[in-house]
């Protein structure tokens, strides 16, 4: 059974998928408390479904592209279950994983997308490392930035894996709190081929709505 926030269909708001046509399973829960999190509604309830039932679902949007999600999806067990039964019907599937459980439970042909928590998070301590050296040719690492302490941690770390040169790194603004040119600005300043990305969904559909 998987406990599941949400499945809609919209646009891919992040990742170097931005922009596309994607499906989104929200599985409910997480054991982080991150101080920027927007996603506080999927920490609890959600809906018992059997495998069979969430791809029935997955099927009926007629999308082939899928991000399971969350909270922390890999917090459920059946996580890569589902992540492989979806491989296995050749949808191209995302993961986004708070970055504080091992990725290696997930097939190498999901693209798996780490979001390593920043000291602005207050959930750095939860980072479990050892997922840098787990990256596949596929994945992507995510940075959070609330403010400057933040981006020089992430630079720092970026560096010291060498992970400029393995995988695609994604920086996102905290969207009350980080300008998005001033991050521009220390990206351009920093000389590191990094993507910012805007969060696209709050973009097109404002910041508080849910369900996009």
């Amino acid at each position: 059974m998987l406990r599941i926030s949400e499945i809609y269909l919209s646009i891919q708001g992040e990742s170097t998928r931005a922009g596309l046509p994607c499906i989104f399973v929200r599985l409910t829960g997480c054991p982080l408390r991150c101080t920027w999190c927007d996603t506080t509604h999927g920490y609890s309830g959600g809906e018992e479904m059997e495998l069979a039932s969430v791809m029935e679902r997955i099927r009926a949007l007629k999308c082939r592209r899928v991000e399971v999600t969350g909270g922390e999806p890999l917090a459920q067990a059946e996580c890569p279950d589902l992540v492989k039964a979806l491989l296995a019907e050749n949808y191209e599937v995302l993961v986004e994983t708070a970055g504080s459980h091992d990725i290696s439970v997930l097939p190498q042909t999901a693209r798996r997308i780490v979001d390593m928590k920043c000291p602005g998070s207050a959930m750095e301590s939860r980072n479990d490392y050892a997922n840098l050296d787990r990256l596949g040719p596929l994945d992507e690492v995510k940075f959070v930035i609330a403010d400057e302490a933040d981006f020089a941690w992430a630079v720092k770390l970026i560096r010291f894996k060498d992970l400029e040169h393995r995988v695609p790194l994604l920086f996102a603004p905290v969207w009350e709190s980080m300008k998005p040119e001033r991050l521009a600005e220390l990206i351009l300043a920093s000389g590191l081929d990094v993507r910012l990305q805007m969060q696209l969904h709050k973009i097109i559909w404002g910041s508080d709505r849910t369900g996009v």
